[in-house]
């Protein structure tokens, strides 16, 4: 007999074996003082006490979370709530921002990612990004994925490089659709299909972490269905961080979820755990649809 799906405020969750005992929704907590396990065995990245201020705003306030291997994290709430802004602190993409200033740990494999002698081009091939609007290079499909391995000097030869370009797009799972036609450009495509592109672009470079930003946001059902079965496949290889405003995408395609608030990691656990027994009164509110 098949298990059922647990619905819970309009939300149809993937189905668990586990069941959770009731408890009260939390009051308004102190700043830094995160709901759940922060924690997990053997990260990819610890993240401790980040803060992040623009100019005199500050926008992500002491937050501390762990990023497991071969795991979906996906970190919801309302816009302007700190996701994209603590996502981008992961590659030092807030680096490119006028005034941004990051304080805290944040420590990838056990390095510190701030270190002096970080090289940020090689922090970015190793934390890849997919972003919210596809955005492949003004090429032409192959040399959008063969770019990467190109310039961080991956591929011996050509025949080396065709072997990263077909394993990249296999793993995409775009190459049935763009094998004939590979010197067309991946501006030619469709809009799901250069999502895929772009994340064959990113594990080309065989990255560590990819970073998602709202990847499907600009994409129909069908595509968004695509590039969600993705994610499963390839968090057999790589530690994924999603941001999404859908909660119906968070409770399909992550293991754990975040909930940040106005700066603040409000709460973060097991997703079904999440979405079935939330324990601060504003995760509730948000995924019962009281705010947001």
């Amino acid at each position: 007999m098949e298990a059922a799906h647990v619905e819970h405020a309009g939300i149809n969750l993937k189905p668990s074996a586990r069941l959770h005992e009731e408890s009260p929704a939390e009051a308004p907590m102190e700043v830094g003082k995160t709901v759940g396990n922060i924690e997990v065995e053997d990260p990819i990245f610890r993240c401790r006490d980040v803060d992040v201020y623009y100019g005199e705003k500050h926008a992500i306030k002491k937050v501390g979370v762990d990023i497991g291997k071969n795991q979906v994290l996906a970190m919801i709430g309302p816009s302007g709530c700190g996701k994209s802004t603590f996502l981008r602190c992961l590659n030092r993409m807030n680096d490119t921002v006028p005034n941004a200033r990051v304080v805290g740990s944040i420590v990838l494999d056990g390095k510190d990612i701030h270190d002096k002698k970080q090289d940020v081009v090689q922090l970015r091939a190793r934390v890849g990004m997919v972003f919210q609007k596809p955005n492949p290079f003004p090429k032409s499909i192959y040399e959008n994925v063969a770019y990467g391995p190109r310039i961080h000097g991956l591929a011996g030869d050509r025949v080396e490089l065709d072997e990263i370009v077909h394993n990249s797009l296999q793993r995409a799972g775009l190459w049935e659709e763009v094998k004939d036609r590979l010197a067309q450009p991946g501006t030619s495509l469709s809009g799901g299909q250069q999502q895929r592109l772009c994340i064959a672009r990113t594990i080309a470079v065989n990255p560590e972490v990819i970073l998602m930003d709202e990847p499907c946001s600009a994409l129909d059902p069908i595509a968004t269905a695509r590039i969600e079965d993705l994610m499963e496949e390839l968090r057999q290889s790589y530690a994924i961080v999603i941001v999404t405003h859908s909660m119906q995408q968070a409770a399909r395609v992550s293991q754990r979820t975040a909930y940040f608030h106005l700066g603040d990691l409000i709460e973060v656990g097991e997703t079904d755990r999440i979405f079935t027994n939330p324990r601060h009164k504003l995760t509730e509110d948000y995924i019962t649809g009281r705010f947001g």
